[in-house]
Order: structure tokens, then sequence, then C-alpha cells
């Protein structure tokens, strides 16, 4: 069986759910069920006797230590991560204790349960790490994509936890020889995606008749992921990738945010017109720009494709297709999610910003 931290959150729920359409290898899902994890993203799961939940933190060394000698996992995926920079600039410290003491208390746990392990058993295992494109900085127009070797240069709280967590992951593999592999991503969209995102975002406002913020001139890029793509490059990584590396996972769609914007009011316009009439571009608001905010992300995807034969199977035109459908499939999700705590963090991060 594999142990999947943090599961429950938007690209964790999305993997156990890929996972065990995929095959038939049980899951033990641990998830601390902060704002973001969300047990209804697997639902569809009650009763199936290949997945188990328990709430806990990935700080929390009795627990993680119990599971791991009680189920013994031939391999671990940490998802577990406060992951959105906004967040991280209104308040550094969870990011801080999330990414960079709890990476380090799992990785202290699994390093004693590893130990336990015999020579066969240790040869299979896996400590898999989930990070992000955000540690390498920021790009210019003209620069060449991220690659595995681009230097770390974060700019925001959430990217230095990450990049903090990931040199962790690495100093364990080659202080203690643990198995380690690391997957850094581009932005990732899909189903499930918690509301504070910018792509679930504009939809939810959109359809709720209120503003689309744009953050200064809304010409910052990233490349764009598929979330199920992103659960299939896990998958294979976990399968092939070798120990101590690092694995960048893109899209090959690097997009302006307002061109992501246009790209969902024009799908609106079409599959769930205004009563009015009038075109959901009218909604975007131009509002004033977020601290430290990067310019351009790319992920260069070659290696993954080269050396495992991963390549993402959507265009963005094919995913953002099948996400709007989704969210337009399942509005009670998206008003289960909007609790009274989601409306006062977006009344904190955009009622103050000047239009």
């Amino acid at each position: 069986m594999i142990l999947v931290t943090g599961g429950a959150g938007f690209i964790g729920a999305n993997f156990i759910l890929d996972w065990l359409r995929e095959r038939d290898e049980p899951v033990l899902n641990v998830d601390k069920l902060t704002y973001a994890g969300n047990l209804e993203n697997l639902a569809d799961l009650a009763g199936d006797p290949r997945y188990a939940f328990v709430q806990g933190d990935i700080a929390d060394h009795g627990l993680i230590d119990a599971l791991l000698a009680q189920h013994k996992p031939r391999a671990l995926i940490n998802f577990a991560a406060e992951s959105h920079v906004d967040r991280s600039i209104h308040g550094p410290g969870e990011f801080i204790q999330t990414n960079i003491v709890g990476t380090f208390k799992l990785l202290e746990s699994v390093r004693a349960y590893f130990a336990t392990l015999d020579e066969t058993k240790k040869a299979a295992f896996r400590f898999l790490h989930v990070s992000t494109d955000e540690v390498y900085g920021s790009l210019t127009a003209d620069a060449p994509p991220f690659t595995e070797d681009t230097r770390y240069e974060p700019n925001s709280p959430y990217s230095a936890s990450k990049a903090a967590s990931d040199h962790l992951v690495r100093a364990y593999h080659h202080t203690y020889g643990l198995p380690v592999v690391t997957t850094n991503c581009s932005n990732n969209y899909g189903p499930y995606q918690f509301p504070e995102k910018l792509i679930p975002l504009v939809i939810a406002n959109a359809l709720a008749g209120k503003a689309l913020p744009i953050y200064g001139d809304g010409q910052q890029i990233r490349d764009w992921l598929y979330v199920a793509d992103h659960c299939a490059a896990i998958r294979r990584v976990l399968e092939g990738g070798a120990v101590g590396e690092v694995y960048n996972i893109g899209g090959w769609n690097e997009k302006p945010n307002l061109d992501i914007v246009h790209s969902i009011c024009d799908l609106l316009d079409k599959l769930r017109p205004r009563t009015d009439g009038k075109p959901y571009r009218e909604q975007i608001t131009y509002v004033t720009d977020r601290p430290g905010h990067d310019r351009r992300y790319a992920i260069d995807a070659s290696r993954i494709e080269r050396e495992l034969g991963w390549a993402p199977a959507e265009t963005f035109a094919t995913g953002i297709a099948k996400t709007v459908r989704w969210y337009l499939d399942h509005s009670e999700w998206i008003r289960n999610v909007q609790s009274g705590a989601y409306r006062e963090w977006v009344e904190k991060n955009y009622a103050g910003r000047k239009q």
C-alpha cells in the first residue's frame, strides 16, 4: 500500500481518485484538514476497502510513526503543504510550520521507519516529495524555461518555504540514504481546486455576478498543467524515477493570466450565458498587484518525457473546457466550500486593493 499526505486537498485528492481508478493498491490518506482540505473531494470512495483516511498533522511524530509501523507502506507521496502565495504574504508563519517544520518531522519519521525495513523492502521504498516551479523564482520574457538545474531563487514566503522543504528532502537522501524523488510542477488546474486560486475563483465569481479581479496588468505568465496530467506524471515518477533526482512537470502551456480569464469568460458565455445577455468579460476588474508578484514561470518538461515517457495529454483548450464544465456541474460543491471563513479571506485579500 501507499501512504499519501495532504490527500484531501486539490492535487492530493485528484491523485488518490486517479490512483484507485488505475489500480487496486490500497491508499492511506493522512490530512490535517485545514481550510483547503475537504473530504467531500473523496466522497466517491465511501465504503471502498482500498481507501482509508486518518486526520492528522505530518508534524505529529507519534501519529506518523504509528501509522508507518502499522500499515508498512512501500511508498509515501507528500502533498501536504500550505500553497497559496497571497495567504503566505498575510501570514507566513503557517507556511514555515507546515512546509518546513512539517516536512522535517515527516522525514524524521520516515527515516526511522526506513531503518526497520529489510534490504529488499528498502530497495523498493520511495519518498516522493511534490513541490512547485515557484522555487526557481521569476523569468524574464525571453529567458529559457526552468530546468531541473535552474538555481533556486524563491521570491515569496510560500516559495521560500517550499524551497527549504526541497533542500531538506535532498539532504536526507545524501546524508541518510533515504530513497527520495522530488517533482516540481507548474500551475495546476482542474476539478476540486479551492476557489482562492485564479481559475476556480474566476468561475465562481463570474457565476455569482461578482467582479473578476485581475492583479496589475494581468500579463503575468504561467505554465498551466491539468491536474489529471500531473497525477499521471507522479505515478510515472513513482514507478520509474531515479532515486535522488528531480523531475519538472509542466503542461507546455504558457499563458498570461488575462488570457486565462478571457478563455473562462468566453466558455461561460457559451455554456451558461448571463441572463442579461452581456458577456462575462464585463465583470473583469483590474486591482492593485500583490507584493513581489513573479512575472513569469515556465517549465521545461523534456527530461520526464525523455527518461520516463510522460507527456501531458491535455492542451489548455481541452483542459479548461473540462474544468469549466466540472464546476458548472458541481455548483453544490462550490457552495459548500465557500464557508464564512472563505468569505472572510476573500474580503481580507481583495477588499483593500484599489481598482
